[in-house]
């Protein structure tokens, strides 16, 4: 399944992961238990431009990267169902999330800890090495026999908490991630999407997004300062 990798990444993916899902319930896996994690990163100019709050540019990015990230879990799934496996692929757009709860009945981020991606930071996003919390995620589900990766159980976070200080609606609570948490131990979820509201309001934004906490993060500090460093030597 390397090959299916390279295709992924050869189409821009920046991060591929594979995992084993077995342990999560059947119905929450649509029965299959392998899972493939497709993590494309946002554009560094447009992250590092969101430390007051979302922008136009972070509002196009945003739906540019899901349709992006659609597109590849479909390449993936295309190419797994014309090697006779059954697959499933989960589209990165938020259209399935219940408005009462915050919440969706299948969550990306699982597939890309339990690959190996990366951790669940403070504000419950997924932090990976290579692009902090900057990335947007698919999945596609399989019963292929996959390579999987090992699992990432626990927070690289630390004492950290600058995600905690940012965040305008003090939705994070600052709690280090561990496998089993209830999301609610880590932030109120409400909170966090009238803050949101509230701040891309002012912008005529319909989309729920802010962008604050992916901007602070030191991880994503490193992506923004290597990518702009990079951008520079090449002129």
């Amino acid at each position: 399944m390397e090959r299916l990798r390279g295709l992924l990444m050869a189409r821009g993916a920046a991060l591929v992961g594979f995992a084993d899902l077995s342990e999560l319930y059947a119905d929450v896996r649509y029965h299959l238990p392998r899972g493939i994690s497709i993590a494309a990163a946002i554009d560094p100019h447009v992250i590092a431009d969101i430390a007051a709050g979302p922008t136009r540019e972070y509002l196009d990015e945003y739906n540019r990267i899901n349709h992006f990230l659609n597109d590849l879990a479909a390449l993936a799934a295309d190419y797994l169902g014309g090697l006779g496996y059954r697959v499933k692929a989960i589209e990165s757009t938020v259209a399935y999330v219940d408005p009462q709860t915050c919440s969706a009945p299948f969550q990306h981020k699982t597939v890309a800890t339990r690959a190996g991606l990366g951790w669940i930071g403070k504000d419950a996003l997924l932090i990976t090495r290579e692009y902090g919390s900057a990335v947007r995620l698919a999945s596609v589900l399989t019963d292929a026999d996959l390579p999987v990766g090992r699992p990432i159980n626990r927070s690289h976070c630390g004492d950290c908490r600058a995600c905690v200080d940012a965040c305008p609606g003090a939705a994070i609570r600052g709690e280090n991630w561990q496998v089993g948490m209830y999301r609610e131990e880590l932030y109120d979820a409400s909170v966090c999407r009238e803050t949101c509201l509230e701040l891309s309001g002012k912008l005529g934004i319909s989309r729920t997004i802010c962008g604050i906490c992916i901007n602070v993060c030191p991880w994503t500090k490193r992506y923004i300062a290597r990518a702009l460093t990079s951008a520079d030597t090449a002129e």
